[in-house]
């Protein structure tokens, strides 16, 4: 079985998208109708920068989803393959949940542009800047990252943020929470906590506000049945109806990224390949969660060609 997966915010970067633009006429047609539906080049921006608007949350989120869906676009419409054919389950990290949505026909491209541009401006919008801030631990298990949050917090919001596979956790909440859980790593027997360049402090209760306003931004966006079953983040499990789906990216914005158990989850359902398209973030974290499963990454034109061989 195989599962197409689509990643998250921070494998965004300055020329993302450029090379497949280039050769490909449907690559283009994609970047083209997401700058339509946001009335904005963010083509432009992913083509040249400067890289500071680009990291911004309301473009880094877009832009990632745009170019995910560009190599998908090029795999189906250039190389044949469909996704629901080829395709048993689809996942996403964070935003990229979004992106696996549009790709299995839930959403529009133009809709999914539209949800996520909202999104990066609702985080962002949550938290005035400064107040909130978000760390990886690295050499981190779940049971020491919850430990370290727990001792951190002292009365503020220090969370499991992303619990992405059994060496990297990722905190989020007040600033100060965030940096004493950084000075206390040792402690806690973990290797390093490393402070995350993000505006704002994600996928926890901070984020109540942007929970909100995605709610009312979803119920008034269309959706279609999905083509393959999606495994949520916030429950770790697969999902094939597309209300409840709606229902769970209203709690993602505040709730946990169960990226490990999804993973884990997806292999006991079967899966034994996985397909990372638009990034090589993803592969890397799977590769540490799960022995014994192939994983390929799609991102160039050369890329597209040899998993159009492979499929």
């Amino acid at each position: 079985m195989r599962a197409f997966v689509f990643p998250g915010q921070g494998s965004q970067k300055v020329g993302m998208g450029s090379e497949l633009a280039a050769a490909s006429p449907v690559a283009r047609e994609v970047f083209q109708e997401v700058d339509d539906a946001l009335s904005q080049k963010l083509s432009a921006i992913m083509r040249d920068g400067p890289e500071d608007v680009l990291t911004l949350t309301e473009n880094a989120q877009p832009a990632i989803m745009a170019h995910a869906i560009a190599v998908l676009r090029v795999l189906e419409k250039e190389g044949g393959i469909s996704l629901a054919a080829k395709g048993d389950y689809v996942a996403g990290h964070s935003l990229g949940e979004y992106t696996a949505l549009c790709a299995v026909g839930s959403f529009s491209l133009a809709d999914t542009a539209r949800l996520l541009k909202l999104r990066g401006q609702a985080m962002q919008a949550a938290v005035p800047v400064g107040v909130g801030a978000m760390c990886a631990l690295l050499g981190a298990d779940i049971e020491k990252a919850q430990a370290l949050a727990d001792a951190a917090a002292e009365g503020q919001v220090c969370t499991v943020a992303n619990d992405n596979d059994p060496t990297q956790v990722v905190l989020s909440g007040h600033r100060e929470a965030i940096e004493r859980a950084i000075a206390m790593v040792k402690d806690h027997g973990i290797k390093r906590g490393v402070l995350l360049p993000v505006s704002a402090p994600f996928h926890c209760q901070l984020m109540q506000p942007a929970a909100e306003a995605m709610e009312a931004a979803l119920a008034a966006t269309p959706v279609r049945a999905l083509r393959l079953p999606v495994f949520a983040n916030v429950t770790a499990s697969a999902v094939s109806d597309a209300a409840e789906e709606q229902r769970l990216l209203v709690e993602q914005v505040c709730g946990r990224v169960r990226w490990r158990e999804g993973v884990l989850a997806m292999q006991a359902a079967g899966v034994e390949r996985f397909v990372e398209l638009g990034g090589k973030v993803l592969g890397p974290m799977i590769g540490r969660t799960v022995q014994d499963v192939s994983v390929t990454s799609a991102i160039t034109m050369d890329d597209i060609e040899a998993l159009v061989k492979e499929l």
